[in-house]
This record gives C-alpha cells, sequence and structure tokens, in this order.
C-alpha cells in the first residue's frame, strides 16, 4: 500500500502514511480489530471507564442509514412552508456548525444564530421577519442561548401580530425525545422533529440536527447521505481505509508532539469546515490534561498553517498536499472528497485517535463549568472588576500577567506567556457579523508570536473549545474581548436580557480559566468599531 495516497469511499487522504509513528499505530490499531469493532459499535474501544458513555454514543457510526427516513419528511415540510423563505437556525455548537458548512459549501441561504450578542440577535429579528421560519435546535433541550432565542422570536412574532397558532408554523424544532423542549414545542403547535438519541451533539452532522436545517435551505440532504453511506462501506477495513489513516495520523502526530491541528480550507470545494472539525476533536480529546487542539487558519498561506508541534491538515474537493494556491508550504495531510464522506471520516478520525491518546472521545466532562458560573452570576451578581488601565477605546484587564503598563505590553505579555509550547486563544464576545474585523487579529498574533493562535466567538466556542480550555494541556494563554452594549434586548420571561447573559458568560468563563491560573487577558472596547481598530493596530505592530 502506499502510506502517501489512501482512496476509497469516494475520499482520498494523502501523506497520511508519512506522519511520524502513523504506520505504527495504524497496524496497532488493525492488530486490536478496531476498524471492524467500531463498525460494530463496540463500546469497549475506549475502555471501561468510557463504556457507559459509548454504549448511548455510537449511532453516528451508521446514522446515515436511518437518516433516510427523515428525506420524504423534510420535502413534504419544505413544501408545507414554501412560503417562509428565510430560515433562522437557532442552535449552538453541534447543532449549528454542521448546517452552516452545508449552506457555506453550497452556497445556500441560511442564517445561523449561535450568539448571545444583543445587536447580533437584534439584526436576526429584524429581517425579513413575515418569512421567517426558525429551526429551534437543542439536543438537551435546555440550552439557554437557544431558549432565549426562541422566547425572543416568539415575542417577535407576536408583537407583528400573528396569533398563537400562526406564530407556531413558523418553529421547526428539533431535540431528542422527552427533552424539556419538545413539551413545549408541542405546547407551541411548532412542528417537531425528533433526533437521534444515540448521537452526541458532535457527532451530529447527519443525523436531525445537521438535515433539518440544511433541507429547508434547499440542501439535497439525500445526497450527503450517499456519499456518507459510500465512505461508511470502507470504515471496518484494514486496508483502503481513508478515515482510518487520518485517525492513526492523528493520534501518532499527539503522541508525537505535534498536538496541534491546524485545519485549512484548500478552496476548491468545501467552506467552513474547519469550525466544524474544531468543535469536534476539541471537544472529543480535549481532556484529563491531553488532547489535540484544532487551529482554524483562514488560508494555506496563513500565519499559524505550520509549525514544529503543528500537523497541518487541508479539507477540501481535490487539491494534493503540494500544489495549493499561492505558493505557500505544503501541509503534512489533504483529504479530499465530497461533504458527506467528509463528515463521516472526521468524525471517525477524531474517535480513533481519542482511542490512541486513551481518553473518552464522547463526554466534555468541563463544558458545565462556565455554564454553572454563568448561572450563579446571573443569580447573584458579577464581581466588582476594576481595569488596570485604560488606553482609547480599549479598557485593559490582566491576570497572571505581571503588571504592564500599555495595549501593546499587555498583548506582549500574553504571547510571551504561551512559551514555546502552548498557545493563545482569542475569545470574542461580540456580534461576529457587526464585529466581524475582530478574527483579523488572530494572523496578527500568529505572526508576531510564531504560536499557533485559535479565534472563538463566544459564547460559540464554549460549546467547542472551551472543553480544550479546561481539560487540556493547561498551556494556554487566553485573550478575551467584550464591547460596549448600546442598544439591548430582553430575553423574554426572563430576569435578564441577552446583553446581561452575555457578560456572565464571559465573566464565567473567565473564573474558569483564571482559577486555573493561567494568563487571562481580558480587553473590553467601550466603543467597538474604534476599539478594534485599535487592537488591530496594536497587533500589527507587535508582528512589524
Amino acid at each position: 500500500m502506499d502510506d502517501s495516497v489512501e482512496a476509497a469511499g469516494g475520499l482520498t487522504v494523502r501523506g497520511a502514511g508519512q506522519v511520524e509513528g502513523a504506520d505504527r499505530t495504524r497496524e496497532q490499531l488493525v492488530a486490536d480489530g478496531v476498524p471492524g469493532l467500531l463498525a460494530q459499535k463496540d463500546p469497549t474501544l475506549w475502555g471501561e471507564d468510557a463504556e457507559a458513555e459509548s454504549k448511548i454514543r455510537l449511532g453516528w457510526v451508521d446514522t446515515y442509514q436511518r437518516s433516510r427516513e427523515l428525506v420524504p419528511a423534510l420535502a413534504a415540510l419544505r413544501e408545507e412552508l414554501a412560503d417562509l423563505d428565510h430560515v433562522v437556525l437557532a442552535g449552538m455548537g453541534g447543532s449549528s456548525l454542521a448546517p452552516e458548512v452545508i449552506a457555506l459549501t453550497l452556497g445556500l441561504p441560511l442564517t445561523v444564530l449561535d450568539t448571545t450578542d444583543p445587536h447580533q440577535v437584534r439584526t436576526a429579528l429584524a429581517d425579513r421577519l413575515e418569512r421567517t421560519v426558525v429551526v429551534v435546535a437543542s439536543k438537551s433541550g435546555s440550552t439557554v442561548e437557544t431558549d432565549s432565542h426562541r422566547r425572543a422570536y416568539q415575542q417577535a412574532f407576536a408583537d407583528a401580530g400573528l396569533p398563537a397558532a400562526e406564530i407556531g408554523r413558523h418553529f421547526v424544532v428539533v431535540t431528542d425525545p422527552g427533552s424539556p423542549l419538545e413539551a413545549t414545542a408541542r405546547e407551541m403547535g411548532a412542528h417537531v422533529i425528533l433526533a437521534d438519541p444515540e448521537v452526541g451533539g458532535r457527532y451530529s452532522a447527519l443525523t436531525a440536527f445537521g438535515l433539518v436545517p440544511s433541507a429547508l435551505a434547499g440542501a439535497d440532504v439525500a445526497e450527503l447521505l450517499d456519499q456518507a453511506e459510500e465512505l461508511g462501506r470502507t470504515i471496518a477495513a484494514d486496508a483502503d481505509n481513508p478515515a482510518l489513516a487520518l485517525g492513526a495520523a492523528l493520534g501518532a502526530a499527539a503522541l508525537a508532539g505535534r498536538d496541534k491541528v491546524a485545519l485549512v480550507d484548500d478552496g476548491t470545494g468545501i467552506t467552513g469546515l474547519g469550525d466544524w472539525a474544531e468543535q469536534l476533536i476539541a471537544e472529543s480529546t480535549g481532556k484529563l490534561s491531553r488532547g489535540i487542539l484544532p487551529v482554524v487558519v483562514e488560508t494555506p498561506t496563513s500565519p499559524g498553517a505550520t509549525g514544529d508541534d503543528v500537523l497541518t491538515v487541508t479539507t477540501g474537493g481535490a487539491l494534493p498536499p503540494a500544489t495549493f494556491p499561492g505558493g505557500g508550504v505544503a501541509p503534512h495531510v489533504a483529504v479530499n472528497g465530497p461533504l458527506g464522506a467528509q463528515f463521516l471520516a472526521w468524525e471517525v478520525a477524531t474517535a480513533l485517535a481519542g482511542r490512541v491518546l486513551g481518553i473518552n472521545p464522547f463526554d466534555q466532562p468541563n463544558v458545565t463549568e462556565s455554564k454553572d458560573n454563568t448561572k450563579a452570576i446571573l443569580t447573584g451578581g458579577a464581581p466588582d472588576e476594576t481595569p488596570a488601565f485604560t488606553e482609547g477605546a480599549v479598557e485593559v484587564y490582566a491576570a497572571n500577567l505581571g503588571s504592564p503598563a500599555s495595549l501593546a505590553e499587555a498583548l506582549t505579555a500574553l504571547l510571551a506567556a504561551a512559551g514555546s509550547d502552548g498557545y493563545v486563544a482569542v475569545m470574542a464576545y461580540l456580534d461576529r457579523f457587526g464585529d466581524a474585523d475582530a478574527a483579523r487579529v488572530r494572523p496578527e498574533l500568529a505572526r508576531a508570536s510564531g504560536r499557533p493562535v485559535t479565534f472563538g466567538w463566544g459564547p460559540r466556542f464554549l460549546h467547542s473549545t472551551g472543553q480544550y480550555h479546561k481539560g487540556g494541556p493547561q498551556v494556554g494563554a487566553y485573550l478575551q474581548i467584550t464591547g460596549a452594549v448600546v442598544n439591548d434586548l430582553d430575553v423574554p420571561g426572563q430576569p435578564y436580557t441577552f446583553g446581561q447573559l452575555q457578560a456572565a458568560q464571559a465573566a464565567g468563563d473567565r473564573q474558569a480559566l483564571a482559577g486555573r491560573g493561567r494568563p487571562l487577558l481580558r480587553l473590553h472596547l467601550t466603543d467597538r468599531a474604534a476599539g478594534v481598530t485599535q487592537l488591530l493596530e496594536a497587533a500589527r505592530q507587535l508582528g512589524a
């Protein structure tokens, strides 16, 4: 077998066999019978401690078969709601990331609402309300962000004069059987589609969570299932198994010291897959003080795509490792093929990497910490915090970073705190569309530091890399960006506003990180636009 190219089931993985230790790791997985046992959904593959969880979380292995039952029902629902052509997806993490990738890749209109920023929520509420259908997606049925979105849209429809029966028609609810959201949805008269209860959120791309909003937006979801099924026929094989090759490479690289994986769109047909894979990898592997840190990089030539402790992986339609646009440095691994196959391959690979690392890839033991902190702050109030100094439109708060006297000094101290084996995480509690320029700080800090730098929109990242931040190797340095709220919005039926919820989520996460003694820099933008401009200029100066 040529260890540089492995193609089967519509997917091609190049370079995986050349990753240090990957051949040995793969040989051991095969010797242990892992590919076949995974295809049989054997819950013992991740050890005794993980067995109980695994028993109820392996439905994703063949969910593409059961999801076929949804296809005619979704076609009928789309026809019934043909007059509601503005599809809004209210969901977090695994409930929103896959549909967003599908819509971006296929060029379909889908508004993804995965924020508590009041400005972003207001913008969504004001957009074509009379033609809007809201897909409310929550596996547990108790996700605070999604519940808040549902309440806001119900109020907006009522304020627009819609009778209660008509309001229900504007909602499609996707949740697990028996969740509190199912009961609420039936009371509302909403359309209810129950999801596969044996698939965890981050593995749910090919379940109702991924397919319902995608179908309503116009995707041919049967084609996605066809693509996954074609790859599914290969996952039990010892040879000609690209998902096995990818999983062995991810696990072996991490054990050999390449425990960060740069995820790069290669520009040939798939858009945004890294954001979905980021949650899958970070939340599945970042625990017990070990794991694989996914770093979503804008282009193959952007800063942070390579490094001594980085495994570089491009994803797309057909581009091999050495020929991506703009010259650049060739990645270690290229994963090429259609989106349905990509979803299943990355799920298989992540589960296999979990076995190699000796962790349970199906739990998320640290995710609730920031949630609990948020609840406590909403009930009892946030602790008083005083900025170390204010510079222009930026209030600077520093923890475990000494006593910086300027924004440039604070950023310099933060980057230095990452050390030679750490990473920097930028966490922006802002409007990811209205304040989109904030994301440009990631490549600037990567250029200045020479270290992997991640970027996440809050609170979205709490359902993703937030697990890795607390449960993974404690080598992170954290930049939290918050912004002034100039037009807040009530959460109907709750004693707090969206702005207060957003602030509590940011404060709760600060508590979780500072409590671990990690370097934490908070920049509060008293004027968002001016503050973002100021931050970007300071970051550019560091890399000059």
